[in-house]
């Protein structure tokens, strides 16, 4: 039988200094990139969510979503991801449902709970409480999707009989993201599927679904790969290296990989690429890799791959999603 598999590409609309153009400028060129991409075979798009960055790291993905759902026809859009702690969880189920209704049923809400202490003092939220926030969030979101009086009253949110109007149609499946062992069985638990980051914790989801009393396909894994495709990876490694570097090293800072300050900083780009979530493939070996892949975890329902690296050109990038889309992705889906 013929598996499908989404492969999708992935965004943070990231501007840092030394490369900085308009922003209007990247979101346009951003926009036509996606609309081609969806051409060319790509069938997903993933946005991810941060404030307050000196880079400009989008802290609107969900407006981002409304304009690639009018630039695209087939294309799947999701969040990898938000974070649902630091928002109104009546006003996100809102906005969401409204995605889905505008997209035909497109829209999918990846979330997790957080770790930057600047995000949660600036909304007011305190990051001790993030597993309740994100467990009472995601209840409340799914009563507002379904229709249902939402009459919830929490340790952190309380709301009385009230409904959300429109409901989605096509209701979006909440995914939920994470690293470390609790997040990962939190998804296996309550989310429809997991977000995952560089092939971390599909072991650990798949053992969270069995303690949830949960089937392995009772659930999907929706795999972010940070792979490095090309003719020739060496040298693309060296071209993109000072973007890999500034990607990896501001994640460090901001205690994406344990607490800022104690987590060291990786020195130079071929550090990063070696020891960090990257990898580098030519067609053959991403095609050998992605296909043990997929074979080896069926419950695979998506990979995405960075669309570009924080100030590479988008024209940088689309070179190696045509080589992807050319080389890789008839060849995977041919396997499987």
């Amino acid at each position: 039988m013929t598996r499908r598999v989404n492969f999708g590409l992935w965004y943070d609309f990231r501007n840092p200094e030394p490369w900085r153009v308009p922003f209007e400028r990247l979101y346009a060129e951003t926009l036509d990139q996606i609309a081609w991409a969806e051409e060319i075979g790509f069938d997903s798009v993933w946005l991810t969510e941060h404030h307050f960055a000196e880079d400009g790291y989008t802290p609107s993905p969900l407006v981002m979503a409304g304009a690639i759902g009018q630039r695209t026809r087939r294309i799947r859009i999701g969040t990898n991801l938000m974070l649902i702690t630091i928002h109104d969880p009546v006003r996100l189920a809102e906005d969401s449902a409204t995605l889905s209704l505008l997209t035909g049923g497109r829209f999918d809400l990846g979330v997790a709970i957080g770790y930057r202490q600047l995000e949660f003092d600036a909304f007011q939220r305190k990051l001790v409480n993030r597993p309740s926030l994100i467990e009472e969030g995601v209840e409340i979101v799914r009563r507002a999707w379904r229709g249902d009086l939402i009459d919830f009253h929490g340790k952190r949110f309380s709301y009385g009989d009230i409904r959300v109007t429109p409901t989605p149609e096509h209701a979006p499946r909440l995914l939920i993201g994470g690293m470390a062992e609790p997040a990962i069985h939190r998804a296996a638990r309550i989310g429809d599927g997991f977000l995952s980051t560089g092939g971390i914790g599909h072991e650990l989801y798949l053992e969270g679904l069995a303690q949830a009393g949960k089937g392995p396909d009772d659930g999907g894994i929706y795999a972010g790969n940070w792979a490095i495709i090309s003719p020739d990876p060496e040298r693309e490694a060296a071209a993109v290296g000072p973007h890999v570097l500034y990607q990896a090293n501001e994640y460090v800072k901001w205690g994406a990989f344990g607490p800022p300050g104690e987590v060291p900083l990786f020195p130079d780009a071929p550090t990063a690429i070696r020891n960090g979530l990257y990898e580098l493939w030519t067609a053959d070996a991403a095609v050998e890799n992605l296909t043990a892949l997929l074979r080896g975890c069926p419950q695979i329902r998506d990979v995405h791959f960075w669309a570009q690296f924080p100030g590479e050109s988008v024209a940088a990038g689309s070179a190696r999603l045509q080589y992807v889309a050319t080389e890789v992705l008839p060849r995977v889906r041919a396997a499987l």
